[in-house]
C-alpha cells in the first residue's frame, strides 16, 4: 500500500536522482506514519525537492530525507518546516557539509530538547554561530550528543557564545574549543552543567502523575533564556504543564547537612504534582477585575494551599514531597515576601509554629473558610482581606521585585485563564629552560655536589628542599645557584560582564623574584619623615592590645561579682525581683587582624608628581615604609606585595614581605628595589592576594590596594571590561571574609573606583605628595 502511494510521486523520485530516490523509498514507511498527508507533501517531499534545486549535492538531500521523520516523531511535522526554513536561511552562509551535519544531528537535538520552541531556539543559535564563529559549528555538531547530554539549551548557548567571543580571531583556538579539545572548553562545560535534565526524567514524571490521578498530563520543558517570567518557574499554558529544562539540587541552607539536600528528580516531582493539582481541582476561572497585584498574588497563595489541601486529603504522602521545599521561618524577616512564604509554610505544615499576627490571621481565615463550596468567592475575599492587613502592618510590596521564593510552585496564570483555555479547547606557555633544578637533601648536597656555585650554563642545578643562608648573606643558597627558575603559574578566572560569565582559568599570575636595592634608601625615608614618625608613636600606643578587661553584670561568667550578689540578696529579702546578672567575665583584648598591602607597579608609577621632584613610585615606597614601620610596632601581621601585568598570561606578582617574615634588612632591600613597568590587571592580582590572605588565622583580614589609575592591560580594548572584573574580584573577596580598601592616586578615580570597591571603601588622594602622611593615618582609622 505504501509503495503504491509513493508511486504517485514518481516525478519527484526522478527529480531527486537514483541515490536519493532509493533513500526516499527506504524511509517512506516511517515518514508516512509520522507525517499527515499534508505534511508529507508540504514538508517532506517538497522539502527534499527544494534542497535538490539548490544544487549543493546529493548528500544534503539524503541527510534530510533520513532525518526528517525522526524530527517529526519527536516534535511534530511543523518542526520539520522550521528545520527547512533555517537551512534555507543558512545555506548562503556556509558549506553544504555543515548543513548536511545540521540535518543529520537534528534528531539528536529534537530528542534531547523535547519541545518545538526549544528546537527553534537551537536553530537560531546555529544561525548566530555561523555569523560569529563559522568554523566552530561543524565540530560542535560532531559532539552535539555529548553537549546536550549535559547542558540545557541555555547552557549550550552560553557555552557556544563564550567560545565564539573568546576565540573571535583565533581560528585554531576556535576549532579546539568547539571540539571539546581545550581546558577552557571543558571548564565552561562543567560550569554550565545542570543537576537533572527534564528530558532524562520526563517519562518517569509522567508515570508518577498517572499513578496518582489515573490520567495523562502533558509535560514540556522550557528554558529560562526566552522570557523572564517563564523558564525556571513552572507554569501551565493551555493543557500543558511547562517545567524547567533543568533543575539543580535544592539546598535549603549551605550550612545544612547533606541529608537535607533535595535532589533534582524530587524537585520535578513536587513541581509536576503541584501543577497537576491545579488542573484537577481548579474548575472555574477566577475574576481579576479591580484587583491589585498584591491581592492577586495572595489569592494565588491561598489557591495553592487549597488545591494542595485537597490533594493531601487523598494522598497524604505528598506532604513529604512539598514540605522540604518550604524553608521560611520567623527568622526570615517581616518583609512582604518573607511573610507570604511563612504563611505558605504554615498552611501546609501543621507542626510549624509562627506567632506573627498576619500569619496567624491568614491561617485562621483559611481554616474557617476552606470548607465553603465556592472557592472563586471565598479565595477572593480572603486574598483581599490579607492584602489590606499586610499593607496596614507597614510591609512594602513591589510587583516587579518581590516574588515568593517557593521553587516548585507555578506562577498561577492557570487560575486566571481557565475558561479561556476551555474555549480555545588551559595550558599556559611558561618560561622554557634547559636547566634542570633537582631537590636534594643536605647530605647529598655535601657529599655529591660536583661544582659549588654553578652558573647559567649548568645542565643540572641541585637545590635544598628548605632555604639555607650562609653567614652574613641575604640570599639563600638556592637563590644563588644557577639562573632564576621559572615561576609556578597560578590560574584565576576572569569575569566577562558582556556574557555575565566567568572565563575559567583565564589569567595566569606568575610570582617573580623581586629585585633588591640599597637598604640605606629605606633608612633615609624614616629619617626624612621623623616628625611624622613621632606623631604616629602616640597613635600606635593607643592601638596596641589592652590586656585583660573585666566585664561586670553578666549572667554567665568566670567568677561571682560580690557587690552584685549582695544587692541581689537584698532585693530578694525585700520581696523584689533580683537582678540575675551577678557574674563577672574576664576578656582578653587583643588585635586579631592581618593586612596585605598590594601596590600597583605599572609603568605610570614612574611619572613625576606635579609640583614635586618625586615620582609616584617613590612616594608609594615612602608611604609603604612608614606604614610597615608602624605595623611592626603595633604587632599586626602584615605583608607587602606588588603587581604589574603584560597581558592575561603574564600577571607579575612580587612578594616584598610575607606574613611570616620580619621587617628586616632583607624586606627593606626588596622595597628599595621596587620598579614600575607594564600594565595594571587588578582583578587577577587581587584574587591571588586574597588566596594568600585567607590562609591567615586572623578573624579579620584587610586587603589594602594602592593604585595610581584604573585597571587596564595591553590585550583589553574595552575600558569597562577590567573594571567589572575588579568589581567581581572585590565581591568574591568579601564573600570569603576579606575586607578591601583602595587608596587611589588618580584625581579622576571617583568616576570608577566607587563602583569597584564600594562607596565607603576607597579614598582619593588629590595631593599625591601627602601620601606618606595619609597612608599610616588611614590604616589607624580603618582598624581602630
Amino acid at each position: 500500500m505504501m509503495a503504491l502511494e509513493l508511486e504517485k510521486y514518481q516525478d519527484i523520485l526522478d527529480e531527486l536522482g537514483e541515490h536519493a530516490g532509493e533513500v526516499l523509498r527506504a524511509s517512506w514507511g516511517e515518514a508516512a506514519r509520522v507525517f499527515s498527508p499534508r505534511g508529507l507533501e508540504r514538508y517532506y517531499l517538497q522539502g527534499a525537492t527544494g534542497l535538490k534545486s539548490l544544487g549543493r549535492g546529493t548528500d544534503l538531500v539524503v541527510s534530510f530525507i533520513q532525518s526528517a521523520p525522526a524530527v517529526a516523531r519527536e516534535l511534530g511535522e511543523d518542526a520539520v518546516g522550521d528545520l527547512l526554513a533555517a537551512a534555507i536561511k543558512m545555506y548562503s552562509k556556509t558549506s553544504a557539509a555543515v548543513i548536511t551535519s545540521i540535518f543529520s544531528t537534528s534528531p539528536v537535538a529534537a530528542a534531547r530538547l523535547g519541545d518545538p520552541e526549544l528546537f527553534r531556539g537551537y536553530l537560531h543559535l546555529l544561525d548566530t554561530l555561523l555569523a560569529q564563529a563559522p568554523r566552530g559549528v561543524r565540530p560542535m555538531l560532531d559532539h552535539l550528543g555529548t553537549l546536550l547530554g549535559q547542558l540545557t539549551l541555555g547552557g549550550l548557548r552560553r557555552w557556544a557564545l563564550w567560545g565564539a567571543q573568546a576565540h573571535k580571531t583565533n581560528f585554531d583556538g576556535q576549532l579546539k574549543y568547539f571540539s571539546l579539545d581545550s581546558p577552557e572548553s571543558i571548564g565552561v562545560l562543567q560550569r554550565e552543567r545542570k543537576g537533572t535534565l527534564f528530558i532524562d526524567v520526563q517519562r518517569r514524571i509522567g508515570m508518577y502523575l498517572r499513578a496518582l490521578w489515573g490520567r495523562d498530563f502533558f509535560l514540556r520543558p522550557t528554558s529560562g533564556d526566552f522570557e523572564q517570567r517563564e523558564g525556571y518557574r513552572p507554569y501551565i499554558d493551555g493543557y500543558i504543564i511547562h517545567l524547567p529544562d533543568a533543575y539543580d539540587d535544592f539546598v535549603p541552607d549551605p550550612a545544612a547537612d547533606e541529608a537535607e539536600r533535595v535532589a533534582g528528580i524530587a524537585l520535578y516531582r513536587a513541581s509536576a504534582a503541584h501543577a497537576a493539582c491545579h488542573q484537577v481541582y481548579t474548575v472555574r476561572q477566577f475574576d481579576s477585575t479591580g484587583l491589585s497585584s498584591l491581592q492577586k498574588v495572595l489569592m494565588g497563595l491561598i489557591e495553592d494551599a487549597r488545591v494542595e489541601a485537597l490533594a493531601l486529603a487523598k494522598f497524604p504522602g505528598l506532604r513529604q514531597t512539598w514540605l522540604p521545599l518550604h524553608t521560611a521561618t520567623p527568622q526570615s524577616g517581616d518583609g512582604a515576601v518573607a511573610l507570604m512564604a511563612r504563611l505558605a509554610r504554615a498552611l501546609l505544615d501543621d507542626t510549624y509554629q509562627d506567632m506573627h499576627a498576619w500569619v496567624a490571621l491568614g491561617c485562621r481565615l483559611f481554616r474557617v473558610r476552606c470548607t465553603e463550596s465556592e472557592p472563586t468567592v471565598w479565595v477572593r475575599e480572603v486574598g483581599i482581606e490579607l492584602a489590606d492587613a499586610l499593607l496596614a502592618s507597614g510591609a512594602n510590596y513591589s510587583h516587579t521585585n518581590d516574588v515568593i521564593d517557593i521553587v516548585y510552585r507555578d506562577d498561577n496564570r492557570y487560575m486566571w485563564e481557565f475558561e479561556d483555555i476551555l474555549e480555545a479547547g588551559q595550558v599556559v606557555a611558561g618560561v622554557t629552560t634547559q636547566q634542570l633544578r633537582k631537590y636534594v637533601s643536605v647530605m647529598e648536597m655535601i657529599n655529591t655536589l660536583d661544582v659549588p656555585g654553578a652558573g647559567d650554563d649548568a645542565n643540572e642545578i641541585w637545590v635544598l628542599s628548605s632555604e639555607f643562608f650562609r653567614d652574613e648573606e641575604s640570599t639563600s643558597i638556592n637563590q644563588q645557584e644557577g639562573r632564576e627558575p621559572p615561576p609556578d603559574p597560578y590560574h584565576y578566572a576572569e569575569w566577562d560582564y558582556q556574557m555575565q560569565l566567568d572565563r575559567p582559568d583565564w589569567c595566569t599570575v606568575l610570582e617573580k623574584r623581586p629585585k633588591t636595592g640599597e637598604v640605606e634608601l629605606i633608612d633615609e625615608i624614616v629619617v626624612k619623615h621623623k616628625p611624622l614618625v613621632a606623631r604616629l608613636k602616640y597613635l600606635i600606643e593607643a592601638m596596641q592590645p589592652q590586656g585583660v578587661q573585666r566585664l561586670r553584670k553578666q549572667e554567665d561568667g568566670d567568677e561571682i561579682d560580690l557587690n552584685a550578689a549582695v544587692r541581689a540578696m537584698i532585693e530578694m529579702r525585700m520581696g523584689e525581683q533580683p537582678d540575675p546578672r551577678i557574674m563577672m567575665r574576664n576578656v582578653r583584648k587583643v588585635r586579631d587582624l592581618s593586612v596585605l598591602l598590594l601596590i600597583d607597579l605599572s609603568e605610570s608609577t614612574n611619572d613625576s608628581v606635579l609640583g614635586s621632584d618625586s615620582t609616584v613610585l617613590q612616594l608609594a615606597r615612602e608611604a609603604t615604609v612608614l606604614l610597615a614601620d608602624a605595623l611592626d610596632k603595633i604587632g599586626d601581621p602584615f605583608a607587602i606585595h606588588g603587581f604589574d601585568s603584560n597581558g592575561r598570561h603574564d600577571v607579575e606578582y612580587f612578594r616584598f614581605k610575607d606574613f611570616d617574615e620580619s621587617f628586616n634588612d632583607k624586606a627593606k632591600s626588596r622595597l628599595a628595589g621596587m620598579s614600575g613597568q607594564l600594565s595594571t590587571r587588578m582583578g587577577a592580582a587581587m584574587r591571588h592576594a586574597g588566596s594568600l590572605l585567607k590562609r591567615q588565622p586572623s578573624n579579620k583580614k584587610l586587603l589594602l590596594v594602592i593604585t595610581d589609575g584604573e585597571p587596564a592591560d595591553n590585550d583589553v580594548r574595552d575600558p569597562q571590561y577590567l573594571r567589572f572584573d575588579a568589581k567581581k574580584a572585590v565581591e568574591e573577596l568579601t564573600r570569603n571574609g576579606i575586607a578591601t580598601y583602595c587608596l587611589s592616586l588618580d584625581p579622576r578615580a571617583d568616576e570608577y573606583v566607587s563602583r569597584i570597591f564600594g562607596a565607603r571603601n576607597y579614598m582619593v588622594v588629590d595631593h599625591v605628595e601627602r601620601l606618606p602622611e595619609k597612608l599610616p593615618l588611614l590604616y589607624m582609622g580603618l582598624t581602630r
